[in-house]
């Protein structure tokens, strides 16, 4: 089973709560380490993280920085919950805008990882999947293939998601009901389930509400 999670509501969080923004964003982290066990735990696939959208840049430049540093605390922090976990880790999305310590990071981490057979954790940093899907058409032009050959199976190798399984279930926090450019293509079929719960108090319990409402589903890919 694949999993992707919009993990929104990390401000809208904080405010509530009287914090500064920022505070949503490091509580919201931690929650990524407690999900992301109890995936690799309960036997997922593979679990797919909304964490930077390329929209995100609009943001006010000190969250931005901040969101930065966290996450090269999260990549240098995790790299043993990863390792006892038999998580494999992975990145999609754009490298334009994102510093190179971190992205040397995150291969070092996506390196450290890559024999691990457990849970394969992805995360989507500054990706949009419009901008996906428009690279893989310039790979494909690049690339000079017939157009006689360009069928659904030749995008999706073209795709940042490639040798990846399509998401069975999208899991939205926040309440809001939208996609937000994530994963189009991929979530084609994906079974949709929205909380109201802001990120920060996702726990494994409304996870596994989630699952179970999933399980319940019967799902006809467009037959019947």
């Amino acid at each position: 089973m694949h999993i992707a999670i919009i993990m929104d509501g990390n401000g809208r969080w904080a405010i509530r709560q009287g914090l500064p923004r920022y505070e949503g964003h490091r509580v919201g982290a931690v929650r990524v380490r407690e999900i992301t066990e109890y995936c690799a735990k309960i036997g997922i696939e593979q679990l797919t993280l909304y964490c930077l959208s390329s929209e995100n840049w609009k943001r006010p430049e000190n969250e931005l920085k901040f969101l930065m540093e966290m996450l090269k605390h999260y990549l240098i922090e995790e790299q043993s919950t990863l390792i006892k976990n038999n998580i494999r880790f992975s990145v999609i999305g754009r490298n334009i805008g994102i510093p190179e310590d971190i992205i040397s990071k995150i291969k070092e981490c996506t390196d450290l990882t890559k024999s691990n057979q457990g849970l394969k954790l992805c995360l989507a940093i500054n990706y949009g999947s419009r901008a996906e899907i428009t690279d893989a058409i310039k790979a494909i032009v690049r690339e000079g293939i017939d157009t006689d050959k360009i069928d659904e199976e030749c995008v999706g190798r073209h795709l940042y998601t490639n040798g990846m399984t399509d998401p069975d279930l999208l899991i939205r926090t926040a309440g809001e009901l939208r996609l937000s450019n994530y994963l189009l293509w991929q979530l084609s079929y994906a079974e949709i389930w929205v909380t109201e719960t802001c990120w920060p108090d996702f726990n494994t319990q409304l996870l596994d509400e989630a699952i179970k409402n999933f399980s319940k589903r019967k799902r006809n890919f467009g037959g019947l």
